[in-house]
């Protein structure tokens, strides 16, 4: 490991810090603690602090002493979320959640503990020949909180050049970075298949047309659209994670609802899953003299890096732990994550650090057993220090 030396210093603090982030966890757009409390931590290492972005929003400018650190064309965005999710904690640490729940099951709260550590070692030596812009995001499960901040002039306030952010990653032990050229999580897109059918007493089927038999094949069909339409080397999901139909035993509904998320990581991907979505529920319904309305909610964009961003990434990630712990081609998930929008309108580079422990896998995102590891603090503090350093000795006046 090459860290920052000073980052010691700080390690009890951070740590202090993302346990009680942790343990006070606050869903998304309801982030008012935790962006309180980033806003008095960057005001106290001196930097120039908005909030109010998309709500909970904070963005933190720290200008370093360089020559030409005020020129527009010499500044960068770092982002960390900062949202907890409506997960029940099953942990019985003492820094497990006190909000019934709530929790912070994906890391966000570790997200934000490393960057501000970052924060801490460049504004001890602001040395550097450019701007940063520290992003503290709101709402980045499921409410968008990246597109709201742009939409409410995030990157016409703070433009810049390039646009970085770090995911801790369970299947990777603590110590190690993963990165990639391209996309590197996924587009999400919610389906709603309405079957109308005509409801009918349950001794009765006849005079009906039972929209559930015509929603399971629906759903049999559905299957194709993966195994025989999506090329094998390609990836794609598409899951159906609900059926609602009925009310009671004895009664044929009239409508069943079938609902679920398609995956990809190429849009003409995308576009055949949605169009095969309508062409297999309208045709299988009518086929079952039903009927099927498709209704299709935009999820959040792939999360595509930048060649030249990525590779500059995973050269600090390796400058940082060591080229033997960096995964420069790391496989894509098929998650998404709304950082896809800032890099829509950024060259920029989205990366995974460790949050294994021991050598091995840690409890996934999401779950009710999850935590932030510690232990990569320090680490994830060094390579923000770092990459910041590292990009303006590397971008030509």
């Amino acid at each position: 490991m090459n860290m920052n030396e000073g980052i010691g210093r700080h390690l009890g603090e951070l740590v202090a810090f993302r346990r009680d982030l942790h343990a006070h966890p606050e869903l998304r757009y309801e982030e008012h603690r935790t962006a309180g409390k980033v806003a008095s931590a960057l005001r106290a290492l001196g930097l120039s602090v908005h909030t109010g972005l998309a709500g909970t929003g904070v963005v933190g400018t720290l200008r370093g002493s360089g020559p030409r650190a005020a020129d527009p064309d010499r500044a960068i965005a770092l982002r960390a979320d900062m949202d907890a999710l409506p997960v029940a904690e099953a942990n019985g640490f003492a820094h497990a959640s006190t909000v019934p729940g709530r929790m912070h099951a994906c890391g966000h709260d570790g997200h934000t503990a490393m960057l501000l550590g970052g924060v801490r070692l460049l504004a001890e030596k602001p040395d550097f020949d450019g701007t940063v812009h520290f992003i503290f995001q709101p709402a980045e499960e499921g409410g968008a909180g990246a597109r709201k901040m742009i939409d409410e002039g995030l990157l016409r306030l703070f433009p810049v050049r390039a646009a970085f952010a770090l995911h801790n990653w369970p299947a990777l032990p603590a110590g190690r970075f993963g990165v990639r050229v391209g996309p590197i999580m996924a587009s999400a897109n919610r389906f709603e298949i309405r079957v109308n059918g005509r409801g009918a007493h349950a001794a009765q089927p006849h005079t009906g047309i039972d929209p559930i038999p015509v929603a399971c094949a629906i759903v049999s069909q559905l299957q194709l659209l993966v195994s025989r339409s999506a090329d094998p080397l390609d990836s794609a999901v598409l899951t159906v994670a609900q059926i609602e139909a009925g009310s009671t035993e004895n009664i044929i509904p009239a409508r069943a609802v079938i609902k679920g998320t398609c995956r990809t990581l190429r849009p003409d991907t995308l576009q055949m899953l949605v169009d095969g979505l309508h062409r297999v529920a309208t045709h299988v319904a009518a086929a079952h003299q039903a009927s099927a309305e498709v209704v299709i909610r935009n999820g959040y964009p792939c999360t595509v890096n930048d060649a030249v961003q990525a590779r500059f990434m995973a050269d600090v990630m390796a400058e940082v732990a060591g080229e033997p712990q960096v995964e420069r081609d790391i496989a894509p998930a098929m998650t998404a994550e709304d950082f896809g929008y800032i890099l829509e309108a950024v060259p920029g580079a989205y990366g995974f650090i460790g949050n294994g422990a021991d050598g091995r896998p840690g409890p996934n995102l999401h779950s009710p057993g999850y935590d932030f590891n510690d232990d990569s603090l320090a680490l994830g503090a060094s390579f923000w220090d770092r990459l910041a350093r590292r990009w303006f000795e590397r971008t030509p006046g």
